[in-house]
């Protein structure tokens, strides 16, 4: 087990995967003091990102670890790690052991302390969950994706070399590789690049040479070394263009929505809270 303090003194803890860290997620770990992170291959908050989102303590525990646990052996690696543990909080569809065979009766049954159950949760009858977040961002739906989330979705990733093209015939850009997140779909997104305003692109070149790339374009001058990108809203899907020139006349157009729509934005008070690049 990985973690960033002492477990001697965590008396309760939230237990999962948490991959999101989103609304529900919340709801479990304001409940405990420590929160402990099954590690299973998490797309929308990859490894120790998690923590960004947490007041608690994390720790975490690999999946390839103590997958081949029986549920009792599981219960007393808890106990062992966490020598005052008191609670367990868990959600309504938790599940553990190999091929998540062993349930929440099972804990209940195992665990000599108290197993807090948090119900499932919902926003306008849509069940807050990570599989729901994925299929959102996988579709472009931008803003239901962050209701769920709490937050605007966040990738990270690390700057790469370009064309060259955007400076010299287009608009200059922020190329990035990022390897661990879940891309949304495909498209142009408004967005804030380490809380730049910026437009950010996601897709296939199409009106230049064919090849996958991320890219995002600050809309007032800043450097940026570590490009945390966060997605507010889903603009225009990708299209191949008949020229450079059509695609630049385009690029402006977006550029111009974009400042419009951030006016409108930053007049809110509650979005540089709920949209902020950490």
């Amino acid at each position: 087990m990985s973690g960033s303090t002492t477990t001697k003194k965590i008396s309760s803890i939230a237990l999962g995967a948490f991959d999101g860290i989103h609304i529900a997620h919340q709801e479990l770990i304001q409940r405990a003091d420590g929160v402990v992170i099954i590690e299973k291959g998490a797309v929308l908050t990859p490894g120790k990102a998690r923590c960004k989102y947490v007041d608690k303590p994390c720790f975490f525990y690999q999946l390839s670890e103590i997958k081949d646990l029986d549920a009792k052996a599981f219960v007393e690696l808890l106990k062992r790690d966490f020598p005052q543990l008191k609670k367990i909080v868990v959600g309504y569809d938790f599940a553990f052991g190999k091929d998540r065979r062993y349930s929440i009766n099972d804990l209940k049954k195992l665990f000599d302390g108290e197993v807090e159950v948090v119900e499932e949760i919902k926003l306008d009858g849509v069940s807050v969950h990570s599989r729901v977040i994925k299929e959102y961002l996988k579709e472009g739906r931008i803003q239901e994706a962050n209701r769920l989330l709490g937050r605007c979705y966040q990738i990270e990733g690390r700057i790469v070399k370009g064309l060259g093209l955007g400076s010299k015939e287009l608009v200059p850009t922020i190329n990035l590789e990022v390897k661990e997140y879940l891309l949304p779909k495909e498209g142009v997104y408004l967005s804030l690049t380490n809380d730049h305003p910026s437009l950010t692109f996601i897709g296939k070149r199409e009106s230049v040479d064919g090849s996958f790339s991320i890219e995002t374009h600050l809309l007032r001058l800043g450097t940026i070394e570590y490009p945390k990108i966060c997605f507010i809203k889903y603009l225009r899907p990708n299209r191949k263009f008949g020229s450079l020139k059509e695609l630049k006349q385009q690029i402006q157009r977006d550029i111009a929505l974009a400042k419009e729509k951030f006016r409108a934005l930053f007049s809110d008070p509650h979005f540089s809270d709920f949209c902020r690049c950490r």
